[in-house]
């Protein structure tokens, strides 16, 4: 059994041993002294195999993937999963031997919609991703099990199984509807993010122009209804003025489904320090995300520099776009795209345990949702290489642990202890967003 302090681990040959194992005589001779060496100092590969056993001993749990969408988009037929087949390696990041091998034991698989689309209606298109997840998930029993609640993705892990959540991201989707976001809730979502990247009528996006100082009485009404029917509210994509205000109003804890620290890399959809230090009072959890411009500075401002350059050679050769694509991409061969490495992940990491706690930090790495990745987290299969980097900066056994599903699923598990109470004193809300903010229904 894995312990907290494991100081020292003997190495030798093949699989590094732990103290405890050596007492129980499972290693033929004592090593000398000079043998033993700290897991800090270990070789990338002793650490790969003491993550494994961790991971062995405890549900990995992540809480952002969007492959319902990359299925989407990368069929003939949008609700075809039969031509995206996942026993084989596929086009994206996600695949059955790769979820095997990054040793996922949870899954919060995205049933997102773009804000942007309209189309008929959102609901039509959030219908379809949940429709796809399901049938996915339904595909593969021997692989995927529904879970609904913190005691099904255990289940499914004593099972040798991924359980498997889904997750809305962006509150576009409920169309200013309450009984829309207690439909999803019955159709399986356990969280929904407040926003995606457009502003809604009732709480502001990161990436678009506030409108509404955060939440309006709505937007709390919504948080409260998600609160009664146990539904995580998650805060990635929404504005600081929202992430404040939504933890004053929460009863119970929140997460960020995919974010990193502000603190790190100043960018909008990353977390302030001051949000990160409320996280203790509240119980929720950041579970990092390994977007390349969110994780490194340097990648950030080189696409700033590059947004830039754009609008200026659009000035330069006004509706040319052969002239706009050759000057653009001779800019690019002198200004070559930096890289952002596992170390800034682990950056991340160190800084939001800093400021909230280890027992405040989770994993969302958004596969499947991103054209460019960190160079080591290329895919699902690659989240030991960063447990064994935290295991080199010092993070403990219990650290470890927390951040690989103990931690989300304790919210989870918050959330669900949270409904059961309100159900029994709160009745479904039946309030408007007329009704509430004077604005159409």
């Amino acid at each position: 059994m894995l312990k907290n302090s494991r100081a020292y681990w003997v190495v030798g040959v093949g699989l590094a041993m732990s103290a405890p194992m050596v007492a129980m005589g499972q290693v033929a001779a004592k090593k000398p002294a000079a043998a033993a060496v700290s897991i800090r100092e270990a070789s990338l590969e002793t650490r790969l195999a003491y993550v494994r056993t961790l991971l062995r001993n405890t549900p990995l749990v992540d809480g952002h993937n969007d492959l319902p969408w990359a299925m989407r988009e990368a069929a003939k037929d949008p609700l075809d999963v039969v031509a995206y087949d996942l026993r084989r390696t596929t086009a994206g990041m996600t695949d059955i031997a790769r979820l095997r091998k990054g040793m996922v034991g949870g899954q919060f698989w995205s049933v997102y919609i773009p804000g942007e689309v309209r189309d008929s209606g959102y609901a039509r298109i959030q219908l379809e991703q949940i429709d796809i997840a399901k049938r996915v998930i339904a595909r593969y029993p021997d692989v995927f099990v529904p879970a609904f609640t913190a005691a099904d993705v255990r289940k499914a892990y004593a099972q040798g199984k991924i359980g498997s959540l889904l997750g809305m991201e962006g509150g576009h989707a409920i169309e200013n509807s309450l009984g829309a976001l207690r439909s999803y809730y019955e159709l399986g979502a356990r969280y929904m993010t407040l926003t995606h990247n457009v502003t809604l009528d009732w709480a502001d996006a990161a990436n678009d122009v506030p409108r509404n100082n955060g939440l309006t009485a709505f937007g709390k009404e919504v948080v409260r209804e998600m609160n009664r029917l146990g539904m995580i509210v998650d805060l990635a994509h929404t504005s600081p003025a929202v992430m404040s205000q939504a933890l004053l109003v929460t009863e119970a804890p929140v997460i960020w489904s995919h974010a990193a620290a502000r603190g790190i890399t100043d960018v909008p959809r990353n977390v302030p320090d001051s949000i990160l230090a409320r996280l203790p009072k509240n119980g929720g959890v950041v579970m990092m995300t390994f977007v390349p411009g969110f994780v490194s500075q340097t990648v950030a401002n080189y696409g700033a520099q590059v947004t830039a350059v754009r609008d200026s050679i659009a000035t330069r050769f006004p509706n040319n776009n052969d002239a706009q694509f050759k000057a653009v991409a001779a800019w690019r061969e002198t200004h070559p795209t930096p890289i952002a490495t596992i170390s800034d992940v682990a950056d991340h990491l160190d800084h939001i345990r800093k400021i909230a706690g280890a027992a405040h930090v989770g994993i969302g790495g958004d596969f499947d949702g991103i054209t460019e990745t960190v160079q080591g987290l290329e895919d699902v299969s690659t989240y030991p290489t960063l447990f064994a980097e935290l295991l080199k900066r010092g993070w403990t056994d219990t650290e470890l642990k927390g951040l690989a599903g103990e931690n989300v699923l304790r919210v989870l598990k918050g959330a669900e202890s949270v409904s059961a109470l309100l159900r029994k004193s709160r009745p479904s809300s039946t309030k408007t967003i007329q009704q509430l903010d004077g604005r159409r229904p």
